[in-house]
């Protein structure tokens, strides 16, 4: 059984910061990719980021890049995203998502290559 857990949404000013979590279990972040999505009402899923877990190599939307950091935590087995200088258009529900493949750059933000997807966890910017 896979599970993926998100924690640390919340309600935050323009400008502030937090750290999303994610919590695996049947599945271990020393391999291959994970990431973040997310959904704002009535928009698309937009692939946020993504880390390949062997080589910790790392992957941005356009919109987050520079303000957010994803890395992985192999001893508590956890997925995490540091979202900085954050803005009223990052405000949607966040998901983590996972898959036993290493993906390439090509299409590794893309919502249909990930098998496991935690249950979210909203953020919202405003203030």
């Amino acid at each position: 059984e896979v599970q993926l857990q998100a924690f640390g949404g919340g309600l935050v000013q323009p400008g502030g910061s937090l750290r999303l979590s994610c919590a695996a279990t049947g599945f271990t972040v020393d391999g291959g990719t994970m990431c973040w999505f997310r959904q704002a009402p009535e928009k698309e899923r937009e692939g946020v980021s993504c880390i390949r877990n062997r080589d910790r190599n790392t992957f941005y939307s356009d919109s987050v890049r520079g303000r957010f950091t994803i890395s992985r935590d192999i001893s508590k087995n956890t997925l995490y995203v540091q979202m900085n200088n954050l803005k009223p258009e990052d405000t949607a529900v966040y998901y983590c998502a996972a898959s036993h493949r290493t993906w390439i750059a090509g299409g590794i933000l893309t919502a249909s290559r990930y098998d496991y997807w935690g249950r979210g966890t909203q953020v919202t910017v405003s203030s």
